[in-house]
């Protein structure tokens, strides 16, 4: 199984996703948010163990022709990107929308590593109609917090040492998404740090924030989870 690149626009941006599907009709749709260097290696793998489970995948593009190509481009893009948090909800959208329209007879679901972690979370407070979403080392603050009830079931997996998310803004999430009902599943891994799905850098050498354990235990959940709504 390969990807397949398919061109879709926010507006006047042109971005390109990454599709693949199984052989055999698949049990699910899964929009995948990469990390803030947009799709890399590890993602991919992520990706292609879902098409391996019966799942058709599309990897959302966060930039577009101005893809980072380093850390400092790719933090400044991140950067550039969340300043404007309505804008930014409008290119997550447009990768779900390119979804719907490729796999439009199955139930939608979406998953997100980083700052992919918060676009599923942002998807989620934006009312969007997916079955559940799965948030892995994903940040947690919001310009626009839910003020609405939330459709999809919510998964949150969090390294309790990750730097990017101080612990005042986990209990802010807890009483944000206590506030609307939503239907949410919080799993904190001890001494963990951000990126622990992650096992290599972009360079190829090991990520000291690895950890096999969560990694494992986190991507479980995520199945067990969307087992669970799917039947």
């Amino acid at each position: 199984m390969e990807f397949e690149k398919v061109g879709y626009r926010d507006g006047a941006v042109e971005l390109t996703a990454l599709h693949a599907r199984p052989q055999a009709k698949p049990r699910g749709a899964v929009a995948i948010y990469p990390t803030f260097m947009n799709s890399t290696p590890g993602v991919e793998t992520k990706a292609m163990q879902l098409v391996e489970a019966g799942y058709a995948v599309l990897i959302a593009d966060f930039y577009g022709p101005d893809a980072p190509s380093d850390f400092d481009e790719a933090f400044e893009a991140m950067r550039k990107l969340r300043s404007d948090p309505h804008a930014m909800r409008h290119r997550l959208r447009a990768a779900l929308d390119l979804l719907r329209t490729l796999e439009p007879d199955v139930p939608q679901l979406a998953i997100g590593f980083c700052l992919g972690g918060m676009a599923v979370l942002e998807m989620a407070r934006d009312g969007q109609d997916l079955a559940a979403v799965a948030s892995f080392h994903g940040l947690f603050e919001t310009a626009l917090p839910a003020d609405k009830p939330i459709k999809p079931r919510i998964l949150v997996c969090h390294g309790d040492a990750d730097a990017m998310v101080p612990r005042e803004q986990v209990a802010a999430f807890w009483e944000e998404m206590d506030g609307v009902q939503a239907d949410w599943h919080f799993h904190s891994y001890a001494g963990i740090e951000h990126g622990f799905t992650n096992p290599r850098m972009l360079d190829g050498s090991p990520n000291p924030a690895y950890d096999a354990s969560a990694d494992r235990q986190s991507w479980a959940a995520m199945h067990s989870l969307f087992d669970e709504v799917l039947g």
